[in-house]
């Protein structure tokens, strides 16, 4: 099988599932409330439901160009908002360990949007 459609599958495995969880999981409403988000109830279900439509998407390897930048954006406020002062207030090594998904995922998402625009993906 080829490696793009392994990346999108576990692509499309963590957000689908990490959008489920947000959906169904009352922990998530203390964990954006936490994080000082202005309306962190919408925030929340706008971030859940861009997490399992563009995941679905990727995993079906449709319309790529437009799932990817959304979930590079979740990522990246991720790190930002929950992962970065893990860093400033415990130290690296708390930080590396609490955002080793987020970077791998990162780096995915990449490595798809540049085989997406070089390959023409369905787009």
């Amino acid at each position: 099988m080829e490696t793009t459609k392994w990346i999108c599958y576990a692509i499309g495995y963590v957000f689908v599932t990490a959008g489920i969880m947000k959906l169904v999981n009352a922990d998530f409403k203390g964990v954006f409330f936490g994080l000082g988000l202005p309306f962190p109830e919408q925030t929340l279900f706008l971030v859940a439901i861009v997490e399992l439509a563009c995941g679905m998407l990727i995993i079906g390897r449709m319309y790529m160009k437009i799932a990817v930048p959304p979930l590079l954006l979740i990522m990246l406020g991720a790190l930002y908002f929950s992962k970065l002062p893990i860093l400033w207030t415990e130290g690296l090594l708390s930080f590396a360990m609490g955002a080793r998904l987020d970077i791998v995922m990162i780096i995915l998402l990449l490595l798809l949007w540049q085989n997406v625009r070089r390959a023409k993906i369905i787009t």
